[in-house]
């Protein structure tokens, strides 16, 4: 039942006939999950709280960065340096006092997901990694739990409703995960500001009609927008009999290692140049150096080439100098560097994942000197310099 302050709080709700009473009384018993408290998941976490969803829980480990504020509104300049949990708390029970939220400080894994997620009615899916979303999905569909899922990448965003009885899941729409190096995180690729509050916005409304039973949800529909055409696309999606998680002779019973499967096991690597059209992340096989043992490489003056493979924009931000080959030219342009074969080569990016994709294409190439900058210009910053920024 609703108290006469919370009937007050709600009132622009309880005039709508479709929610009324009782479905803001199904938000107040509800209770959702919400794995990631970053660009996604702060309008979501807001909208959510701000609609009297009883409960919600947030699995976060992060701490928040000054590039954050760019698109995470839920923090602000003094939250800068703090848990993003204590920020999250502390918002939202600003914003709504007649609610509860629970907070899991850690990484969603496969040890504790089937505790987390079969506590709550409904999970949303915020996260920014493949490793995760298959993850949440499996975990979803096992403890057959709704998994709302929204992704965003630059100027584009899609929203789906996954995991019902009668609905696909994401494995059923991306059998397999793109191989690694192939799609730049956010922090390399980059992303419009707006677009998170937009696609976290559309995450909650999802949420909202699942709870109360509104609507037409976004179950066997993928929901496809892009910021610069300001356009809106619906894809129809469909359940895969074959799927191994959610098909009719399911063969995954049971949370796997999604770092493995998502790392690029499945792939083929026939040839270097499909190795490097599809990137390959750092491996054991790949040769790596640090911050501080390149730092005394240069301060030596040894003879060594220095390739930044990195977009133009990124090397404008922020660089130690070098050579500039951003990875999808590095197959067109790799002549440029014939002169350097026998000479020891050292690849930089931001963190280390791109110049691992570039090492090992040149490795295969017949480069038997190249290294990998282990943390790239993270932890060029972290070790070396503080003055090459971070973004």
């Amino acid at each position: 039942m609703l108290t006469s302050a919370e009937i007050s709080r709600y009132s622009r709700h309880l005039l709508l006939p479709e929610i009324g009473m009782e479905g803001q009384e199904r938000l107040k018993a509800a209770s959702v999950l919400v794995v990631g408290a970053g660009g996604l998941g702060s309008p979501l976490m807001m909208y959510l709280a701000a609609a009297g969803v009883g409960r919600i829980g947030v699995v976060d480990f992060d701490t928040v960065d000054e590039s954050n504020l760019q698109r995470q509104v839920l923090y602000g300049k003094g939250d800068v340096g703090e848990k993003k949990l204590d920020a999250v708390v502390r918002r939202l029970h600003d914003l709504n006092d007649y609610i509860s939220v629970e907070r899991y400080d850690t990484h969603l894994s496969s040890e504790n997901a089937l505790d987390i997620v079969p506590q709550y009615d409904l999970v949303a899916d915020g996260t920014d990694n493949f490793p995760t979303r298959y993850l949440v999905n499996d975990a979803c569909v096992l403890a057959k739990k709704v998994n709302i899922y929204a992704s965003i990448f630059r100027f584009d965003g899609q929203v789906s409703v996954f995991g019902t009885p009668d609905g696909p899941c994401y494995r059923c729409v991306y059998p397999e995960p793109p191989p690694p190096g192939m799609v730049p995180s956010c922090a390399e690729g980059g992303v419009l500001g707006v677009l998170p509050g937009i696609l976290g916005s559309i995450q909650a409304t999802e949420v909202i009609k699942m709870i109360c039973r509104i609507g037409d949800p976004l179950v066997g529909r993928l929901l496809l927008f892009n910021a610069l055409d300001m356009h809106f696309r619906t894809l129809k999606i469909h359940r895969d009999p074959e799927c191994p998680v959610c098909g009719t002779s399911p063969t995954i019973s049971n949370l796997i290692d999604y770092e493995e499967f998502c790392n690029g096991s499945h792939h083929s690597t026939e040839d270097a140049t499909e190795t490097l059209t599809a990137g390959q992340m750092n491996s054991p096989g790949i040769p790596e150096l640090s911050a501080l043992e390149l730092k005394a490489k240069l301060d030596a003056a040894d003879d060594l080439l220095l390739l930044d493979v990195r977009t133009p924009v990124e090397y404008q931000m922020t660089n130690i100098g070098g050579t500039l080959i951003p990875l999808p030219e590095l197959q067109e342009r790799l002549h440029e560097l014939d002169d350097f074969r026998e000479q020891e080569i050292v690849v930089v990016c931001r963190s280390g994942a791109r110049s691992g994709s570039a090492v090992a294409f040149m490795k295969k190439s017949g480069f038997s000197k190249v290294r990998n900058l282990k943390g790239g210009l993270l932890a060029w910053s972290d070790t070396v310099d503080a003055s090459i920024t971070k973004y």
